[in-house]
């Protein structure tokens, strides 16, 4: 009898080291199952067909056709059993809406600037006729001792290094700030030449710009223009020489709308006692950029197939997966308004957050401009946090590589709305399609009339959006909370948020 109860007893011992041993890759292939039993092919193309659909008409902020978009998501939600905070899957967010101006014109000394080489950048109805002064590049040395008061400051682009686009984008703040702080009542800046990416930044100023409406009480209206100007044959700048500065602006047809639009939020909550306290957020942006002009096909729709009708089906995949199969964690997601806007839809929610922000210990952002290597999931912030191997592990697990940014001077980390999260001192990464570069492959659909649902690869998304879920889940159910990786730019914040957790 005690033979037999020696040998149970080693037979009990020997199996729990045997688990020991086994349990963490019964839990991997656990995870990955569960993954498998959500995601699948037909679901994800049925939703991104829907939410990209001409009839969308690009899910521009303050349109029908995105409050079309949050309804369907919040209704899918609804499906999952993700449940609503304070009974509604809506936050309002409360937007102005500036429309561009239908006509502007500019006469400077007497040369009449060709509508296509003349860009609208800001600035309200108008009709001047005033003195000007030329400020080289202006920089801080130029406006020093000049007097601009009540008078249009003209100044090249960019600065005597690089004159394009990007680069005059970049300079440009400063330059309106120096003007402003002088009392000008507006910037010219001219190129030389037209740059590349001239008619693609064109035609993005003429779509309305939005902003959040404040709380702070209304300043008086801001009288103040901006407008680039191509001077290809060198006119403008050659009549400098002149005596005579003046210069005729006309801006018509401005106008601001009041709007509301509406982040769309759910939460499931977790199973640990206590790790329910700590709540991982899986966001995406659901807006695009609407109508505009249209292509050589006569295509003016920007359906935002991959940016983002794609990251919103990734939260989706997410939400249903975790609604089904709760995880340890507390969940939170939100699909984010007018990220095209200027991130805005995620600025308000960090700004007015539903559950309090120190209890959010991740933000798992989906953000996609597009795709070139389908063996790759590529997260923006991916050595960034300590839940980098999470990430790695359930990518592998289908297939797939996860890669950190590879295109570090476009910024994309502070491009997407993870970055109003990262500034409160959650760490949060983005999750995207698979690229090695920002080359022409992206650019053939980034904010193109091209990036359209049948465009895309949906054997690929397949893996994608199964790494992103598994990812979540291994997140969500690690004993160990993540953060941001020691000496990162945002790991003090982190500090800070968390301290009182």
């Amino acid at each position: 009898m005690k033979k037999y109860q020696r040998n149970t007893k080693l037979l009990s011992i020997g199996l729990s080291l045997f688990g020991l041993l086994v349990t963490p890759n019964l839990l991997a292939q656990t995870e990955k199952e569960l993954t498998e039993e959500t995601v699948t092919k037909n679901k994800i193309e049925g939703h991104i067909h829907f939410l990209s659909a001409d009839e969308l008409r690009g899910r521009e902020v303050g349109t029908p056709e995105i409050d079309i978009a949050a309804k369907y998501i919040a209704t899918s939600f609804m499906k999952y059993g993700v449940q609503p905070i304070e009974g509604s899957y809506f936050q309002n967010v409360p937007m102005e809406k500036s429309v561009p101006p239908s006509a502007y014109a500019l006469k400077m000394n007497g040369n009449i600037a060709e509508p296509d080489n003349l860009m609208y950048l800001s600035g309200d109805n108008m009709n001047i006729s005033e003195a000007f002064v030329y400020l080289n590049y202006g920089f801080q040395s130029d406006f020093d001792n000049a007097q601009v008061k009540g008078k249009v400051v003209v100044t090249m682009a960019g600065n005597a290094e690089a004159k394009d686009v990007r680069t005059a984008m970049q300079e440009r703040k400063t330059k309106v700030e120096l003007a402003k702080q002088a009392g000008a009542i507006g910037l010219v800046e001219l190129f030389d030449e037209k740059p590349d990416n001239w008619d693609r930044y064109k035609d993005y100023f003429s779509h309305s710009s939005v902003k959040l409406v404040s709380n702070e009480p209304q300043a008086e209206k801001e009288n103040f223009f901006s407008m680039w100007a191509i001077d290809n044959e060198g006119q403008m700048k050659n009549s400098l020489r002149l005596k005579m500065r003046s210069i005729e602006v006309t801006i018509a047809g401005q106008m601001k709308l009041e709007i509301n639009s509406r982040n769309v939020v759910g939460m499931v909550e977790g199973t640990d006692p206590k790790l329910k306290e700590e709540y991982i957020i899986y966001s995406a942006h659901y807006d695009h950029n609407g109508v505009g002009k249209a292509n050589a096909e006569g295509d003016s729709i920007y359906n935002g197939a991959r940016d983002n009708a794609v990251g919103v089906v990734t939260v989706m995949s997410a939400a249903e997966n975790i609604a089904k199969y709760p995880t340890k964690r507390s969940a939170l997601f939100i699909l984010f308004t007018a990220e095209e806007k200027g991130l805005l839809g995620s600025k308000y929610y960090a700004d007015n957050p539903l559950i309090p922000m120190n209890q959010m210990v991740y933000c798992f952002n989906s953000d996609n401009g597009g795709y070139n290597d389908t063996s790759l999931t590529t997260i923006v912030g991916l050595g960034r946090t300590t839940a980098e191997q999470h990430i790695v592990d359930a990518s592998a697990a289908f297939g797939l590589k996860a890669i950190d940014d590879p295109a570090g001077e476009q910024g994309l980390f502070d491009r997407s709305d993870n970055v109003n999260f990262a500034k409160k001192g959650v760490p949060a990464p983005t999750f995207s399609m698979g690229f090695t570069a920002f080359d022409d492959e992206i650019f053939k659909y980034y904010h193109q009339t091209r990036d359209n649902p049948e465009s895309i690869d949906y054997d690929y998304l397949e893996k994608f959006f199964s790494a992103y879920v598994m990812s979540c889940r291994l997140i969500a159910n690690d004993a160990k909370t993540p953060f941001w990786v020691k000496g990162d730019k945002y790991y003090e914040a982190g500090k800070s948020l968390y301290k009182a957790n």
